[in-house]
């Protein structure tokens, strides 16, 4: 009984690694797709240097000392 009992469980940590595994693969896959997907549409680009954003402004014109 006791080994049925270990084989149950060995198979089932086995299964649950393989699940583990799976699922990382797919989430990998699905993120770096979109991601890319980002950055090829131009979603970083320029990223903070339009000049648009008056506390940068604010900060620039301060004397840095």
């Amino acid at each position: 009984m006791a080994e049925s009992a270990k084989d149950v469980a060995q198979q089932t940590e086995d299964r649950l690694g393989q699940v583990t595994e799976d699922v990382r693969k797919r989430f990998d896959a699905l993120v770096e797709g979109r991601f890319s997907e980002k950055i090829q549409e131009g979603w970083f680009s320029n990223s903070g240097d339009s000049g648009n954003d008056p506390g940068r402004q604010a900060n620039q014109n301060q004397d840095p000392r």
